[in-house]
């Protein structure tokens, strides 16, 4: 009966075990990728301010340069509404006197612009 009762024991302790381990590991394993989304966007957003706000303004209305360009705004509708890979053309290739960015942005920087650009309709 002690053989049993201690193999019984032993099976509970390592199942309990597994699942706190597993439970750690999901929970670690959400909290980075909620740091990787916030890095992301915190980086999108200083590309944004070192790149595009002398034109676009800090909140995307445009800044008295920009304005004097006729830059739309990009809490704009017509903005808001392009697929977002048109916008991300947009930024890589430029448009009208707005210079290309591609060769110095990756194609990843772009991608994170065109979320950063969304995120401005709702500051609007």
């Amino acid at each position: 009966m002690s053989v049993k009762k201690n193999r019984d024991s032993i099976v509970c302790t390592s199942a309990i075990s597994i699942v706190i381990i597993a439970e750690i590991i999901f929970f670690s394993a959400s909290v980075v990728r909620a740091d990787a989304g916030q890095g992301a966007a915190t980086a999108a957003k200083e590309t944004f301010r070192t790149k595009c706000a002398m034109c676009h303004g800090p909140d995307g209305a445009g800044s008295e340069v920009g304005k004097s360009m006729n830059i739309p705004d990009l809490r704009s509708e017509a903005v808001q509404k392009l697929p977002d890979a048109e916008l991300a053309q947009i930024i890589s290739d430029g448009k009208g006197g707005m210079p290309p960015f591609k060769s110095s942005l990756s194609e990843a920087q772009i991608h994170a612009l065109v979320h950063y650009v969304r995120s401005l309709h709702q500051k609007k």
